[in-house]
């Protein structure tokens, strides 16, 4: 009798054993995606080697004149290795003495060439520069640098500037006029990453040459403008700044924008987000930073000089701003 109430112990036992191990092998607490556990990766790798927003935004500009003053100054030992990637066309018409031409995609590859000069990269307009600089800085080039308002600061006859400022939002039915109205930020999570590699280093190459092989990501004023609500859009401005001049309306204020106190999950992952700041170029950096991170980031072109440049006492584009530094064919 004994034995027989130990057997049918023993076998209670075990049935116990196997259907809480059935439920444990059925209900299994989930794993994050690999997706997600790449974006996790890629975000400790930029915080542990110091390539968060606010590091990479760090004296990122020079002006024109400072690039000059340094070239021709036969005492400098400073010299900076200057990457002009406008078109071959237009580099060939007239560019920056050493200067070298580089489709923006080949910009990694052409930076190699710099033997510890710090670079400078030079566009049309300083917009598209700043695209490259960020992928620069995070691929080994932590001084690269964008040259302000990009040829057409070096020479007016290069301006691209001067036609593109406008003041189209000053009366527009879709401007806050100030002191502005700022929506509410929202917590929307990490943004999805689908990378073949795994670790930080890879991903992040990865990354970078995606963003550079999407290009330029412009968006004109006029068609923010037009409806702001399609958008997701983060005025990368001071608050007081926002309160002198308002804002686009539906727009956010998400700065310093940074991985390490999650302000960037204040951005909407699911949305086209638009960034605006005075002149393009800034806006343009945190674009391609937050393409890299796996937004569908956009930079709206010269910023709020295509807007209201009417009104703008700071940070304005003016023809005389244009210097007439030398070009070489």
């Amino acid at each position: 009798m004994k034995n027989l109430v130990k057997l049918m112990m023993g076998m209670i036992m075990i049935s116990l054993f196997i259907f809480v191990s059935c439920n444990k092998d059925d209900d299994p607490t989930p794993d994050p995606t690999p997706e997600n556990k790449n974006f996790a990766t890629l975000k400790d790798y930029l915080i542990n080697n110091d390539m968060d927003l606010p590091k990479i935004l760090d004296k990122w500009i020079i002006p024109a004149e400072n690039v000059y003053n340094i070239m021709t100054d036969n005492d400098s030992t400073n010299d900076f290795y200057i990457i002009d990637i406008r078109s071959s066309a237009d580099f060939t018409t007239g560019h920056i003495e050493k200067s070298v031409n580089s489709a923006l995609t080949d910009v990694i590859d052409k930076a190699a060439d710099s033997k510890g000069h710090t670079i400078v990269v030079v566009c049309y307009t300083g917009q598209t520069a700043s695209h490259a600089v960020v992928a620069l800085r995070l691929s080994g080039y932590p001084d690269a640098k964008v040259m302000k308002w990009g040829m057409s600061g070096w020479n007016a006859n290069n301006d691209k500037w001067t036609p593109n400022v406008a003041s189209i939002a000053v009366g527009n039915a879709n401007w806050e006029v100030a002191p502005g109205k700022i929506e509410v930020n929202t917590n929307y999570g990490d943004p999805v990453l689908n990378t073949t590699a795994t670790d930080g280093e890879g991903i992040l190459k990865e990354q970078v040459e995606k963003m550079l092989k999407g290009g330029f990501q412009g968006i004109s004023a006029s068609t923010v403008l037009a409806n702001p609500k399609d958008y997701f859009i983060n005025n990368f401005w001071a608050e007081a700044d926002v309160q002198h001049y308002g804002n686009i309306k539906s727009a956010h204020r998400i700065k310093p924008l940074s991985l390490a106190n999650d302000e960037y999950k204040f951005y909407d992952p699911s949305r086209t987000a638009v960034t605006y700041c005075w002149t393009g170029q800034t806006s343009s950096m945190v674009t391609a930073y937050m393409n890299v991170l796996g937004y569908k980031a956009k930079s709206l072109k010269f910023g709020t000089n295509s807007m209201i440049h009417s009104e703008l006492q700071s940070h304005k584009w003016d023809a005389s701003l244009a210097k007439n530094y030398p070009l070489v064919q």
